[in-house]
């Protein structure tokens, strides 16, 4: 990935500022014409689409308990790698915790003590239905939970201490795809938080240059069935400034796999190349549903532009995506996905929010080798998994550590020893037999 300091935007910006200085600056000497880079603010808008930018889902929690949030400190350990990794902007999911405001002060810190130091958020406001994880109730979709109720306040408010770092909120994570059964809502109350914030930037009380989105999975942005197909999706397509849209072959491998295993024609392949034939397939899987959403936007008659909030693939689980499942999950597989996608995404100018960046151990907290807590580039133990390895042979690493432990490599480096454990995916013969054993 590219890690390039300006953006081609902001370097024409810097080109325009050095010609008003030849011409003007000998008749205002009272002014310090030397206006460094740092104070020209960069919107949204130059940032969403440019590979100088890459992006990554962040979460900085270390322990099984969430309740054990990361400190300030611990944030600068891990922002200070994602620099050093070329990442300028990280998205976040919820602001009832305290995570992301200490996120917020640790970049503010971070600037502070180093001018150059860039780092951007799309920050997420958590929403959910009334009811939501609550087993003895079941959720109103058309209302919200007391929790989900204040969230938009408190975004709003870090958005205004914070702007020169906020340059998006992200109404909702996944609220609307209805397998999202715990905690779903209705698209009504997205639209009606999106419109409220398109307001107050038009009150003047947000940034004008402040993007307003949901980040939601591919089906709920019309790319699934008619079901989703409703006037208020409509209406938040009219009200966002862009979509952010999830798209994860991984899990399709289980419950949508007909792109995934190796069909009889690759069957005498090595094993090798069957891996890389199947993550081809799996690639252009994602590409198929981010081509469904812009079909459905371009249908509406509206042309904004998409990006892609979040996908990602695991490298550990002892579920569906396992050795007794469909076999998709490995570093090497993992690794190979990242890399696609990101050199696809960035031909492309899609932003890419790639999932995720560290690996959060309460997301399956009561399951160790649950394919959740396993998404992350980076270990719990620092070790960058092997679709970064090259990161750690260019020494972007040297002197940066986490929780007292140097950026390493895991399995030592050796590909040979990874690949003893990486498993070829099953023929789509079985995959077929599969379904069908366990089809009512």
């Amino acid at each position: 990935m590219s890690r390039t300091r300006f953006s081609r935007s902001r370097l024409s910006h810097l080109i325009a500022l050095a010609v008003l200085i030849v011409v003007f600056g000998c008749t205002n000497n009272e002014s310090d014409p030397m206006m460094s880079s740092e104070s020209m603010p960069i919107s949204a808008a130059e940032i969403l689409g440019n590979p100088d930018y890459p992006a990554i889902s962040f979460g900085g929690y270390r322990h099984k308990d969430r309740r054990i949030e990361p400190t300030v400190d611990e944030l600068k350990e891990d922002l200070r790698i994602l620099s050093a990794m070329g990442i300028k902007l990280l998205r976040t999911y919820n602001v009832y915790l305290e995570e992301t405001s200490r996120l917020l002060q640790a970049i503010r810190e971070l600037k502070e003590e180093d001018p150059s130091f860039e780092m951007y958020l799309m920050m997420g406001a958590w929403i959910e239905a009334k009811n939501a994880f609550d087993a003895t109730l079941e959720p109103i979709r058309d209302q919200e939970s007391e929790r989900s109720l204040g969230e938009i306040p408190r975004a709003v408010s870090l958005a205004k201490q914070y702007p020169d770092i906020v340059k998006i909120i992200a109404v909702g994570n996944e609220a609307m795809v209805h397998w999202a059964s715990s905690y779903y809502v209705e698209p009504s109350i997205i639209l009606a938080w999106v419109e409220h914030l398109q307001q107050l930037k038009k009150e003047g009380e947000l940034p004008q240059d402040l993007w307003i989105t949901s980040s939601d999975n591919f089906a709920s942005w019309g790319g699934g069935g008619p079901e989703y197909h409703t006037e208020d999706l409509k209406a938040i397509y009219q009200a966002v400034d862009f979509i952010s849209m999830h798209t994860y072959p991984m899990h399709d491998t289980h419950y949508n796999p007909d792109f995934w295993g190796v069909p009889d024609s690759e069957v005498s392949l090595s094993k090798l190349e069957k891996i890389e034939r199947a993550i081809d397939r799996s690639v252009q899987h994602a590409q198929n549903q981010y081509e469904r959403v812009v079909a459905y936007m371009k249908s509406l008659g509206i042309d904004k532009p998409v990006h892609i909030g979040e996908s990602g693939w695991s490298t550990l689980s002892n579920e569906f995506y396992g050795p007794t499942g469909s076999k998709a999950v490995d570093e090497y597989k993992s690794g190979l996905y990242y890399q696609k996608m990101r050199e696809w995404t960035n031909s492309k100018s899609i932003t890419l929010f790639y999932f995720e960046a560290f690996d959060e151990p309460w997301k399956d907290a009561h399951n160790s080798e649950g394919s959740e807590n396993h998404f992350g580039l980076i270990n719990l133990k620092a070790q960058a998994k092997f679709a970064i390895w090259e990161l750690v042979d260019e020494g972007i690493f040297v002197g940066l550590s986490r929780a007292g432990q140097a950026i390493t490599k895991t399995y030592d480096g050796n590909l040979d020893s990874l690949l003893k454990e990486v498993l070829v995916p099953p023929t789509q013969a079985e995959i077929q037999e599969r379904v069908r054993a366990n089809t009512p």
